[in-house]
């Protein structure tokens, strides 16, 4: 279990994202589909860290925080890592397709063949590597509303495309940082990055992704008529303000793991949470 990474399935909670969007929620039957695509990406993503932990346990073991993965550390054989992440692999996009739709299961075995390909050769290759990391980030906000047939909007797509690329750079940059200041050895295609490259990529990105959404706010531009007020708009200054908080982090050289940034900082789980209230009453056209 520790070894599927228990820590990261909370970036699985995206697959809420494009329905959240489309002002689905409301539903029981929509929050019973989420909850089987969420076990189900759970499953896929928790198939790939098996079977990296296992390919990776060497190089892990030189790294100052990976060493302590079960695999790398002797705690879990690589073959038992190898014969659940496959068995994982396979069932999941299996599930998909009776429980819920074959674009789904396509999706979902797409992921899996990518995250597979990125473990053996596409880690290695430059730039490709971050495209690889931020499309699947993509995948869980958009496999959500495929399996729920929602249509998903462009500046959605722009939005959650690169605020992914923001945060893959940013632990890029800060494992760049990490290993300099500890030493050690690292992957080769981490040396070959320098650090104002990825600084100017999670800086690039942060912007794109702010300007995607503000044009999605103000394409819904309206004063206030009848005591209603204009959410869409107002739901920008948290955003903006959840970007500029997160980018502390990632100057730092701190952002090595999202997951850990969300849970940890309190000022950010607080402006979340106001962007949420903000966006679901703009969803909601209240």
């Amino acid at each position: 279990v520790r070894t599927a990474r228990p820590r990261q399935w909370i970036k699985n909670v995206l697959v809420v994202a494009a329905p959240a969007a489309a002002g689905r929620l409301a539903s029981v039957h929509v929050a019973a589909q989420l909850a089987v695509v969420f076990v189900l990406f759970t499953a896929a993503a928790s198939a790939v860290y098996l079977i990296n932990d296992a390919r990776d346990a060497e190089a892990d073991r030189a790294h100052p925080d990976k060493c302590r993965r079960p695999v790398a550390a002797g705690q879990v054989p690589a073959g038992l890592a190898y014969a659940v992440g496959g068995l994982l692999a396979v069932l999941a996009p299996a599930a998909a397709v009776a429980l819920c739709n074959p674009a789904t299961a396509g999706l979902l075995g797409a992921y899996v063949l990518m995250q597979l390909a990125y473990c053996v050769s596409l880690k290695h290759v430059l730039v490709v590597d971050l495209a690889v990391v931020t499309t699947g980030f993509l995948m869980r906000a958009m496999i959500g509303g495929v399996a729920l047939a929602i249509p998903l909007s462009r500046w959605f797509l722009i939005t959650a495309g690169f605020g992914a690329l923001f945060m893959v750079a940013a632990k890029r940059y800060s494992e760049a940082l990490l290993m300099a200041e500890r030493g050690g050895e690292s992957r080769a295609l981490l040396r070959a990055y320098t650090t104002g490259y990825l600084r100017f990529v999670w800086q690039l990105a942060a912007g794109v992704a702010v300007l995607a959404y503000c044009l999605w706010a103000l394409e819904g531009d309206r004063a206030v008529d009848g005591g209603s007020l204009p959410w869409r708009q107002l739901s920008m200054v948290p955003f903006i303000l959840a970007v500029l908080r997160y980018a502390v982090f990632a100057d730092r050289g701190t952002a090595g793991a999202p997951e850990d940034v969300v849970l940890r900082d309190r000022g950010l789980a607080v402006v979340a949470l106001v962007w949420m209230a903000l966006y679901g009453l703009a969803v909601a056209g209240l």
